[in-house]
């Protein structure tokens, strides 16, 4: 590992622009994954500018803006973007699109050649993503309808979901649509809230399926390229932590849904959790694999969920190839709801994230520690894995960043291991009730007004409050479902400092896995890139980086033959309370 070291590095600008102020983006993360083709970068920033870069020196060729002009400017999380290629439409070449998503729900189509707006394509290079699924919503909101991740693309089509509000119940609608590549012109939507007559649509009571909000696909699909399929991993319905005006199963809610991807047409699904009170989103891209079973391949799709389960399907049917149980569930105490009686628990492979909390295992690390984690603990509800926000001041396991979330997992087809990054932080929550004539009658708050909707079991000093370790690299044998090792990642130096070590810190990013045994990855709140012996989970290598890395990186040989490996390290986003570092960077390593 001595012979990797920088190889360039490349500054987006986003901060000079605005990004990291409360006016800005203080919530947005540089969390984009690159692309490489024929030796050019292309990634996204938490404004919706999209960079051409040259894939060994890292300069600059083209860099396409959708907000040129627009102030104040705004920001938030984007993941990436997509490329599509064809015949060009008089005959000659090849046509290259890139296809990107923006903040205010625009999908574009560029030259990836020159960045510039493809204008045979919807109007003038983009489609509207709000017509017909968010009329009336105001497009200048921050947190509003907008694309946070790459679309999927299949053949001619080009597959996009969106993120939407948390709250209220009602909204703009998730579904999921496909457009033409060259044209832009709408060629299927799937409903991801089944309209009467549809299957599913008896999961929700009454007229409850009626503009209801959520239930879309934020993250990243993926796609069986030979057999015509695409993967939907479906977030939660609205509103995420009381669902007494939905009550059901909430289909497709939280549930793993494939479509035929020339029509749209449900092939099967598989719920993770039934109607969904702990914001327990599928956060993740589907991970397509290949097993065997019986001396035969079977292929297999891997969903990674923040509720620390990892659910391997047959690829075909959704059916579970290790077995799934419903287990009974606490009921909620708030008046109005009523939680699903039974949750799926996988039992292959084992739970990858705490589910329980006991007072014996609050934190220890050190003697303050210890007694402010311990006096918060003793304030605090706690009944189980699914426990529903209640009356009183709850603690769920895990909390609403997982687990698994948005970084998802890496696969070796040699070894047959799936690697996942796994955050341990449990979620505090309170359900409210709301003043008269609110659009919900209750609302979670974490029981000071101070706390706001989404506190963390943390102490004072920003450490989780059970004992470590606190966040971890997990390896799973997919033959077997066994675990072959877990690790903690990443260090929190000033308990190091104090002889305690191999606490792992809290972090969002996922892995990558190369042929050649290493596996490499950011996410950790301590600054650091590292790289694993992917056979034992010995720690190879690290590298200090501007600010947290809670992206996922990318790999790629250079024209010369040379191995990179490239990397956003930004920081800020959903952990940015944890480190005041920020930075434009994306950093390339170079094999020497």
């Amino acid at each position: 590992m001595s012979r990797l070291s920088p190889a360039w590095t490349f500054d987006t600008g986003e901060l000079a622009l605005g990004r990291g102020t409360a006016a800005g983006g203080s919530k947005a993360g540089f969390v984009a994954t690159p692309i490489v083709v024929d030796g050019v970068l292309y990634v996204s920033t938490p404004s919706s500018r999209v960079f051409a870069l040259d894939a060994e020196t890292g300069r600059r060729r083209w860099v396409f803006d959708p907000q040129e002009g627009r102030a104040p400017r705004l920001f938030n999380s984007h993941r990436g973007v997509a490329y599509w290629e064809g015949p060009a439409a008089a005959g000659k070449g090849r046509d290259r699109r890139i296809f990107t998503g923006t903040i205010d729900a625009r999908l574009f189509a560029l030259d990836a050649r020159t960045g510039k707006p493809v204008t045979g394509f919807g109007s003038g290079g983009s489609v509207d993503l709000r017509a017909g699924m968010a009329d009336g919503a105001p497009r200048e909101a921050e947190w509003g309808a907008r694309v946070t991740s790459p679309p999927a693309v299949w053949r001619d089509l080009v597959i996009t979901g969106w993120g939407l509000p948390e709250s209220p119940g009602l909204g703009p609608s998730g579904d999921v649509r496909a457009f033409d590549a060259r044209s832009g012109r709408q060629v299927w939507r799937f409903h991801t809230v089944p309209r009467p007559g549809e299957p599913g649509h008896e999961t929700w009571e009454g007229d409850s399926w009626r503009d209801r909000g959520g239930t879309n696909v934020w993250s990243m699909m993926s796609v069986d390229v030979e057999r015509g399929l695409v993967f939907l991993p479906v977030g939660s319905p609205t509103y995420d932590f009381w669902g007494g005006d939905r009550k059901g199963q909430n289909l497709f809610g939280n549930a793993l849904v494939a479509l035929d991807a020339a029509t749209g047409r449900r092939v099967w699904h598989f719920q993770t959790v039934h109607h969904d009170l702990w914001d327990y989103d599928l956060p993740a891209q589907p991970v397509l694999v290949t097993l065997k079973r019986d001396g035969r391949d079977v292929p297999a799709v891997v969903q990674v969920a923040k509720t620390g389960f990892v659910f391997v399907l047959d690829r075909l049917t959704g059916q579970p190839l290790f077995p799934v149980e419903e287990r009974p569930v606490p009921a909620s105490d708030v008046p109005g709801d009523a939680a699903w009686a039974t949750q799926p628990f996988p039992v292959k492979p084992a739970p990858l994230a705490r589910l329980t909390m006991t007072r014996e295992e609050v934190s220890r690390v050190t003697p303050e520690a210890h007694e402010a984690c311990l006096a918060l603990f003793d304030g605090l509800v706690t009944r189980g894995p699914f426990t529903p926000s209640g009356l009183a001041r709850t603690l769920n396991f895990p909390g609403t960043l997982g687990g698994a979330n948005w970084g998802g997992a890496s696969f070796d087809p040699t070894s047959g291991r799936l690697y996942v990054s796994v955050n341990e932080e449990g979620s505090i929550g309170q359900m409210r009730p709301t003043a008269p004539g609110a659009p919900m009658p209750y609302f979670r708050a974490g029981g000071t007004k101070a706390e706001g909707e989404y506190p963390r079991f943390r102490g004072p000093n920003g450490w989780p409050c059970q004992q470590p370790p606190w966040g971890t690299l997990n390896a799973v044998d997919l033959g077997t479902g066994d675990r072959a090792w877990r690790v903690p990642l990443g260090e929190v130096e000033a308990l190091s400092r104090r002889g305690v070590s191999k606490t792992g810190t809290q972090g969002l990013g996922g892995s990558i896995v190369t042929a050649g045994g290493l596996v490499f990855i950011g996410a950790t709140v301590d600054k650091r890139f590292r790289a694993f012996d992917a056979a034992t989970g010995e720690e190879l290598w690290s590298y200090a980086v501007p600010a947290n890395a809670h992206a996922t990186p990318a790999t790629y040989e250079g024209r010369s033959g040379r191995q990179y490996v490239v990397i956003a390290a930004g920081g800020g986003g959903l952990l940015r309370e944890l480190s005041d570092d920020l930075s434009d960077t994306l950093i390339a390593f170079g094999l020497h």
